[in-house]
């Protein structure tokens, strides 16, 4: 099971690195619109927002990445139990308030991260 939870980890870790990318570099091209369904216009008039929210979900990725590379196998998993349920909360509130997709790509990755450390 420890294998598990390093693979659905890692997976979460680079979700979010490229969600960073996506709000950080791509926004406002067209692939960032592809993947969030936005216009040209919107995408411009929402770039240093979506720059500063992909801020966020680098950090997330960075967390993880520390949990998992972490020396002491006891803080990593500490690390890591708390950026996975980071991820699902924030999940959770962009299912809530963004759009249902936000739950099945970081809600549900994280939760089955979450189960596989704790049961690891």
């Amino acid at each position: 099971m420890a294998i598990i939870a390093l693979v659905l980890t890692a997976l979460v870790a680079l979700i979010h690195l490229y969600i960073a990318l996506l709000e950080m570099v791509w926004w406002d091209s067209p692939r960032g619109r592809k993947a969030f369904g936005m216009s040209a216009e919107f995408s411009a008039q929402t770039k240093v927002l979506a720059a500063n929210q992909g801020l966020y979900n680098g950090f997330l990725a960075a967390g993880l990445i520390w949990g998992i590379v972490h020396p002491d196998p006891a803080i990593g998993w500490q690390i890591q139990l708390f950026f996975l349920a980071c991820v699902a909360v924030a999940g959770l509130y962009g299912a809530a308030t963004v759009g249902r997709k936000i739950l099945f790509i970081q809600t549900v990755p994280a939760v089955l991260a979450i189960i596989a450390l704790v049961l690891r």
